[in-house]
């Protein structure tokens, strides 16, 4: 369910990165040609949003019942990952992970702890959770935030979400965060 409607949430919150506030917003912050690992691939659409920017190395997901097998994404779940599994051309992280972060499945707070360490790492979710309690141990390590707004996760749809979202750079060492607001 979501926070302020009685829509059901879908299965390992897929949701797809489609919308182009999602790329336009973050372009600013990455260099041409950065290449990446795509933890949280679904059907690739963060990929197809970047290729002409970025150059996804790698896309893995954890997820098979959520949609059709596609090719060229590897099935594993991100947090299996170590190090060395990562090419070692892959400059960060780039993904739209599961925004998940109750106590019994923080999957979300899994995700920036185990990335961060790895590479610098792009996460894309709600940006009110930067103003929650759960946040301040992490938020030593977020570097930037960079606002986007609403955004529209399911195709079709004539209405986007009801949350404001953010890219959120974690890195490995402790950093103050610089917040950039949203520009017409």
């Amino acid at each position: 369910m979501g926070k302020r409607s009685n829509f059901e949430r879908r299965k390992s919150d897929f949701y797809e990165t489609f919308d182009p506030v999602c790329r336009d917003t973050l372009l600013p912050h990455i260099a041409k040609g950065v290449k990446y690992w795509e933890p949280c691939a679904g059907r690739l659409a963060l990929v197809e949003l970047l290729a002409d920017h970025a150059e996804c190395v790698i896309a893995t997901d954890k997820s098979e019942n959520v949609y059709t097998p596609i090719e060229g994404v590897y099935r594993v779940d991100a947090l299996d990952v170590c190090e060395s599994d990562i090419p070692s051309d892959v400059d960060c992280i780039i993904t739209n992970p599961p925004w998940t972060r109750i106590k019994s499945e923080p999957v979300l707070h899994d995700m920036i702890e185990h990335f961060r360490v790895m590479r610098p790492t792009w996460l894309l979710f709600d940006a009110d959770w930067m103003f929650t309690l759960q946040s301040s141990p992490m938020m030593k390590f977020c570097h930037t935030v960079v606002a986007i707004g609403r955004v529209k996760w399911i195709r079709g749809s004539k209405t986007k979400g009801k949350d404001n979202c953010a890219w959120y750079l974690f890195d490995n060492h402790e950093a103050p965060t610089e917040f950039i607001g949203r520009f017409p």
